[in-house]
């Protein structure tokens, strides 16, 4: 567990938690969700004096459920969000290769992690419950704290201005990771597509396909959740009391076109997820299309070639006949006369089917 107090001018880490809140700015307590079951009841106990009210049951049990989709609540004293990250398990996509291969493509398509992050946003205490291998914690702690540095040289953006602020920050780099993961699945799905459209490959492995189309199956169930809790946190903001001052109302106006962005970055990954979900049933039916294409090209020159040989055999059958007397059997150039012929028709059918179009792999 990490305890931080963040005003405008400072980003400071504390060792313990204090008995009362500081008098300026407001609190930040990131904990794991293992550390959070385990110490949740001196957690309550400190929210009680720092907020005036502890969780309620029921979003203690939503922050300790791995499973929750992402959703928003609220109560009187605080604001609850519940935001599932899009990310890979290992926090670092596979490193690019010339050729993907299935083996890679399937640990790429497991590898895809939507654990949740959950949000309790106070008027000055903001708790957030991470997954154990969640990196985000850790990476607003360096970044606020080098911008702490950099403020004081007034170089750098400025610190968040409330825990909704912070929210809001946190909930936007999670959407943003989605980039590593689009470049992850971007890259497998032209992976599979390039083998199902190859005419030289046999593609067998119709269980990876399946997975990836799951995996996007879930990831727009993902999408979907985030967008619908977003725009809940919307409307809230829309209706919270007017503001005390124009610095709390420049403050508010700030928070909601931040939300209103975060809501349009989600969209985004949405539409993404959507358009490759659309690219792979794109994939597939162009493969069986392909597919149906060659079996047409290959009846059509079993059926010329049947078409060429029938009339050759009905003129063996014919001189085959076992007849004492028939034109050309007992003289020296019967022989060569029923090849000709024969080679005349055959020549004269390859010729009107060629003419036809009927042989040759390209049809006009």
């Amino acid at each position: 567990m990490r305890l931080f107090h963040v005003t405008p001018e400072q980003f400071v880490e504390l060792a313990a938690l204090p008995e009362q809140a500081p008098a300026g700015g407001f609190l930040w307590v990131g904990c794991e969700r293992r550390e959070f079951e385990a110490g949740h009841g001196d957690l309550q106990a400190m929210l009680q004096r720092w907020a005036g009210g502890p969780l309620v049951d029921l979003h203690v049990s939503d922050l300790l459920n791995a499973q929750l989709p992402s959703h928003y609540d609220y109560t009187s004293w605080y604001d609850m969000l519940v935001f599932r990250r899009l990310a890979t398990s290992n926090g670092e996509p596979p490193a690019d290769e010339q050729r993907v291969s299935i083996a890679t493509a399937k640990k790429a398509l497991a590898s895809i992690d939507t654990s949740p992050v959950g949000f309790a946003i106070f008027d000055r205490v903001l708790l957030t419950v991470h997954p154990t291998d969640c990196a985000v914690r850790e990476y607003f702690a360096t970044r606020l704290a080098s911008a702490r540095g950099a403020n004081e040289a007034r170089v750098a953006p400025r610190l968040p201005a409330s825990p909704a602020d912070l929210m809001l920050r946190m909930v936007n780099h999670m959407v943003d990771s989605y980039l590593e993961l689009r470049r992850l699945l971007t890259r497998q799905l032209g992976f599979l597509q390039t083998e199902l459209l190859d005419p030289k490959s046999r593609f067998r492995d119709w269980r990876l396909l399946l997975d990836a189309r799951n995996a996007l199956h879930m990831l727009e169930d993902t999408c979907e959740d985030q967008r619908a809790a977003l725009q809940e946190w919307i409307d809230t903001v829309d209706e919270w009391p007017p503001a005390g001052d124009a610095h709390e109302a420049r403050e508010r106006e700030l928070l909601r076109v931040r939300s209103r962005d975060v809501l349009e970055h989600v969209e985004r990954v949405l539409t993404h997820v959507r358009r490759l979900e659309h690219s792979a049933e794109t994939a597939v039916q162009m493969h069986f299309s392909a597919l149906g294409h060659r079996t047409n090209d290959i009846m059509r020159t079993l059926t010329v070639l049947t078409a060429v040989f029938l009339p050759l055999n009905l003129i063996t059958g014919f001189f085959g006949m076992n007849f004492e007397f028939m034109p050309l059997i007992h003289t020296s150039l019967g022989f060569w006369v029923a090849v000709g012929l024969m080679a005349l028709v055959a020549a004269s059918l390859a010729f009107i089917f060629w003419r036809k179009r009927y042989l040759g792999t390209s049809l006009r």
